[in-house]
């Protein structure tokens, strides 16, 4: 490379001479108008360029707008990409010398001579549009051009509409103001440096493609150091018009065999290439043959990721909904489509291909109920998210609305995470109320008086002030008096729940819900403690909440007690390799071991012993099973279970937008007088979880649900507080009255 040369009249001269160019936007007449001051640029120039240090502009590469991309939790999985300018930024040695010399050829064979502006250029521009009167040229050197890109996407990253106009308006001080810059670069960075500058900056075809990277990528399916000279003189060609150069629309290729020909041509006559053999070989390749088109490369957020869509989906929510990642929402946003991130999430491809899977084998994609499957799954003790299903395809276009196949709307999250209200959970919410029974110092085989009537007042507590009187039986009608709570879970009677509540208080509940992760699925009305959730039937699951809150509860027990915040990011990267904080799991013992080893203990209770309403729950090969079904009156139909330390999942089925009954009705061919838990949303369950554990070759470990001796021993007689509740079930007159809950169960 030429060594530099310090600041000479010739330089200068080329600041003069510039105007010439400017003629072709400005005419002759504007041209002799401006004549006066651009006879003294010279004076101007000595008297700017020292003190102009660039401008203060940043024209470090790394600077560029970049595209983040979401990687599954093996680092390798790319899930998806995002971006405003599809741009991969490498370094001048990652890019092969033959796209080097295609691009100087093409743009500024005196790029390695002049310092900055290429007098030449110059007049031969003024001579072929003035004097020839041929096709209007601009004589822009190459570093011209960057400094014109750079300033371009300054102005945009300021949203500064103004700005961007005045760097590209073809007018004498835009061009002035660009060969000054031009020189400052020439003074302060190396050729090499400018040309990596250019070759990460230019645009290289439609689908917003930056960089010789993404090109190479995109067009031939290599990286920018393995371009060889057909491949390079192809990318050098399209930057003179990247939407009709681009060689990956059939129809733009004739004309870009006939620009990359052009470029060979120069590089021919320019001794870039050597032999007469190798330039005619390459001359007469036909363009087609040499490309290998890949359309992921310009694929670009959720829409492009498939079936982890709805991951995709719930991790930029993450990200948006983050102060770690910005101080407002759109400053958040640009970091996510400019900041090169490198986003590692928490998901299992096995475990989001499984869930898919068997969602779809559920209720199909189009089968005529309408109904949908949501599954969530978790792992305990880590907060890692590990999968979601859906039986339906995610689109975030608007074909959605009219599509009902298809949503962008993630119903097994919260609302604020894209999802919906969430699910009434049914009896699935009962292992809470035995975790809260045994929490209150009490053993799960006292027996219970229970009623079907039960006074709102006797669940009062610190935050909950009951009246009226709240109705509720078994599914199936009636109570079984006494029961114990152990019996009231394995069973899945609601009757033993009201007892259990109304002796502990309905406060003692949702603490323990609370501690153990839950909350509400509406937006605004998230704690449990909203007066939506605090009631009596709250007890027997009349709840809405999200399937993956619910898995998060079952990690909470399936982790020796330890909640976790469900989490999706495990690291972000941004462009220059620097970690970015990501939302902690703040992973805490949220209840004891004992209390959560006796509730899996009562779990698995429900499947093994006979009559269990959890039977239909068993795992494959003895796997020891810790589930819950349950049944939303006639709405919702759900199961949710775990395998200690390694996942938790749970189920939801029906209608998500609105309560429609599914009784009677046909799903997936088959048709049901009434529908359970067990019948449709369990087989969902066990298929993810068998198919899961399965192929990611999970070991069995039978050893955990161990009751704790304290919680298994039985009183000589009910407590009075439950003896006083029965007695006075039903004394007040003209109360009002709360069916709420009737049919739960199962």
């Amino acid at each position: 490379m030429p060594k530099k040369k310090p600041l000479i009249v010739r330089r200068v001269l080329a600041l003069i001479l510039a105007y010439v160019t400017l003629c072709i936007a400005g005419g002759v007449v504007t041209s002799i108008f401006l004549a006066p001051g651009v006879l003294g640029v010279n004076k101007i120039a000595k008297a700017v360029v020292p003190s102009l240090k660039v401008e203060g502009i940043n024209f470090d590469v790394t600077s560029l707008p970049q595209k983040s991309r979401l990687y599954a939790s093996d680092g390798k999985t790319v899930i998806a990409s995002f971006y405003a300018q599809n741009r991969t930024v490498v370094p001048i040695k990652d890019i092969s010398e033959p796209m080097r010399q295609a691009v100087v050829a093409r743009e500024d064979r005196r790029f390695f001579e002049h310092a900055g502006v290429d007098v030449q250029g110059v007049l031969r521009a003024f001579i072929q549009t003035f004097i020839k009167k041929g096709d209007t040229q601009g004589g822009s050197s190459l570093t011209q051009q960057y400094v014109k890109n750079v300033l371009l996407i300054q102005a945009r990253e300021k949203n500064d509409p103004i700005g961007e106009y005045h760097a590209t308006e073809d007018t004498v001080a835009r061009k002035l103001r660009e060969m000054l810059i031009a020189v400052q670069m020439e003074k302060k960075y190396s050729k090499l440096e400018i040309l990596q500058g250019y070759l990460n900056i230019a645009q290289f075809g439609g689908h917003n493609l930056y960089g010789v990277e993404t090109a190479a990528r995109r067009y031939f399916n290599t990286s920018a150091a393995k371009l060889n000279l057909v491949q390079a003189a192809t990318i050098a060609a399209i930057t003179k018009n990247p939407t009709a150069f681009d060689p990956s629309v059939e129809g733009n290729q004739a004309q870009a065999q006939r620009q990359r020909n052009i470029v060979l041509d120069l590089m021919y006559d320019q001794g870039y290439i050597k032999s007469k053999a190798e330039y005619e070989k390459a001359h007469n390749t036909p363009i087609k043959d040499t490309l290998n088109i890949q359309d992921n490369v310009t694929d670009v957020g959720c829409q492009s990721a498939g079936d982890a869509g709805f991951f995709c989906d719930y991790v930029i929510k993450q990200i948006l909904n983050s102060p770690e990642f910005g101080k407002s929402e759109a400053a958040r946003q640009k970091l996510l489509t400019e900041g090169g991130l490198d986003i590692y999430t928490t998901m299992d491809v096995t475990a989001n291909a499984a869930a898919m899977q068997a969602a779809r084998d559920t209720i199909p994609v189009d089968d005529p109920s309408g109904f949908e499957v949501s599954i969530a799954a978790i792992k305990p003790g880590t907060g890692e998210v590990l999968a979601f299903g859906s039986n339906r395809v995610y689109d975030a276009t608007d074909a959605a609305k009219s599509d009902p196949t298809h949503t962008a709307i993630n119903y097994a999250v919260d609302q604020k995470d894209g999802g919906g209200w969430g699910f009434q959970v049914g009896s699935t919410w009962k292992p809470i109320n035995l975790a809260a029974w045994m929490i209150a110092g009490k053993s799960i085989n006292t027996p219970l008086a229970t009623s079907m009537r039960y006074n709102n007042s006797s669940f009062s507590c610190d935050r909950y002030s009951g009246f009226g009187v709240w109705s509720v039986q078994n599914s199936g009608g009636g109570t079984v008096s006494p029961e114990t709570p152990l019996q009231g879970l394995v069973r899945s009677h609601n009757t033993t729940q009201a007892s259990m509540a109304s002796q502990i208080g309905l406060c003692a509940i949702a603490d323990t819900a609370k501690a153990m992760g839950y909350h509400n699925s509406p937006a605004g009305h998230e704690d449990v403690y909203d007066p939506n959730s605090l009631n009596p039937p709250m007890t027997i699951g009349s709840v809405q909440a999200s399937p993956l809150t619910m898995a998060n509860i079952y990690a909470t027990i399936g982790a020796n007690g330890v909640e976790c915040t469900p989490i999706a990011l495990k690291k972000v990267t941004d462009k220059t390799g620097k970690n970015i904080a990501v939302p902690s799991a703040n992973c805490h013992q949220a209840i004891s071991p004992e209390v959560a080893q006796t509730t899996a203990y009562a779990m698995n209770q429900g499947v093994v012993t006979p009559r269990g309403e959890a039977a239909t729950t068993q795992l494959d090969n003895g796997r020891k099973t810790f589930a819950k079904t349950g049944t939303n009156e006639d709405t919702y139909m759900l199961t949710g279970g775990f395998v200690p330390n390694q996942v938790a999942s749970f189920v939801a089925v029906g209608n998500a937008e609105s309560q429609q009954s599914f009784n009677g009705m046909t799903i997936n061919g088959r048709t049901m007088g009434m529908w359970y838990g067990m019948y449709i949303a369990t087989p969902a369950w066990k298929e993810f979880m068998n198919n899961y554990l399965n192929s990611a070759g999970i070991p069995q470990d039978n050893n955990y649900g161990n009751p704790a001796p304290q919680y298994l021993s039985a009183p000589a007689a009910a407590p009075r507080a439950q003896q006083n509740t029965q007695q006075n079930q039903n004394n007040q007159q003209g109360t009002q009255e709360n069916q709420q809950g009737a049919r739960q169960g199962q």
